[in-house]
């Protein structure tokens, strides 16, 4: 009967286990749809100033002079990687510090400062030595804007000094629930594509011209203030994509070790079964034995 009690035991600690699973897996539900709406609620205001910033440009001529968009030369570049704080949710943070060293090792040439979001990442980049410039924990699966917006400014003010070349972003793209891919966004120096201008997608040419937009002041003071805030909130897109797609793989992650957890279960009650049908034979060989002995 020991081999049905170590059985047994071991049931019921898989039960525990997928129950914690299990509840870990609606809170991550729950988060994840609070992390969708917060993404979603963004995403027309991003949409909207880079639509007035393309405007803007195109009222000017097109003639776009601003330290955020102009090269530097110096070979320092910044990779700001954003991972999580906290585990359990598969390869989401595998499939980040992946994409950040393929990066790094194709700009081998270039001094690069890594910045580092996140605890999950900063142990990644101690474990291999590499040297880690800033590091972050302050902001959890639930960013706000006036946490990220300092990190963005003291970039553009080291940028606008001349001190960093390129601003990388290595973040976790949200696509859909069902895929999410890990990306490497330049943030700075901002490009004719970033701000719109340019872009496929933008409307065309002629649907810009049709409106007629009296400036006041004159468009290229207005870039002056819009673009340090396109950048800013570029920045924090990447942040609520990152808070959305830790909640679909810590979702997907709970669910799968929940199934696997009732597989598990399943297999163990048969086991349990055959050793216990395995015993009473046994004890019923015994009997019949005896009984025989006896005549």
């Amino acid at each position: 009967m020991a081999n049905a009690r170590h059985i047994v035991k071991r049931r019921k600690a898989v039960t525990n286990i997928r129950k914690i699973t299990k509840t870990m897996q609606l809170i991550a539900t729950a988060r994840f749809q609070q992390a969708f709406n917060r993404a979603m609620a963004t995403k027309p205001y991003t949409k909207k100033i880079t639509q007035l910033v393309s405007e803007l440009a195109a009222a000017g001529g097109g003639q776009l002079d601003h330290p955020l968009m102009k090269k530097n030369e110096t070979t320092k570049d910044v990779v700001l990687v954003l991972t999580s704080n906290r585990g359990l949710c598969g390869g989401y943070n595998a499939g980040l510090v992946r994409k950040a060293m393929e990066h790094l090792n194709r700009h081998t040439e270039r001094n690069n400062e890594i910045h580092v979001v996140g605890k999950k990442g900063i142990a990644y980049f101690k474990f291999i030595g590499r040297k880690i410039g800033r590091a972050i924990t302050s902001i959890d699966d639930r960013p706000r804007f006036e946490q990220v917006e300092p990190i963005a400014t003291e970039l553009m003010q080291r940028y606008e000094a001349g001190e960093i070349g390129n601003v990388y972003v290595v973040y976790m793209r949200f696509i859909s629930t069902g895929r999410q891919v890990p990306e490497v966004m330049q943030l700075l120096p901002l490009t004719q594509d970033a701000i719109g201008v340019g872009d496929a997608t933008a409307e065309p040419a002629g649907a810009q011209a049709e409106i007629q937009y009296d400036f006041s002041p004159e468009p290229v003071e207005l870039l002056k203030k819009l673009l340090p805030q396109t950048v800013k909130v570029r920045l924090y897109q990447c942040f609520t994509d990152m808070a959305v797609s830790e909640q679909v793989a810590r979702m997907v992650a709970m669910k799968a070790a929940t199934d696997a957890a009732g597989d598990m279960i399943k297999s163990l009650s048969r086991q349990y079964n055959r050793a216990r049908q395995t015993q009473i034979t046994m004890e019923l060989l015994d009997i019949v034995g005896g009984a025989e002995a006896l005549k």
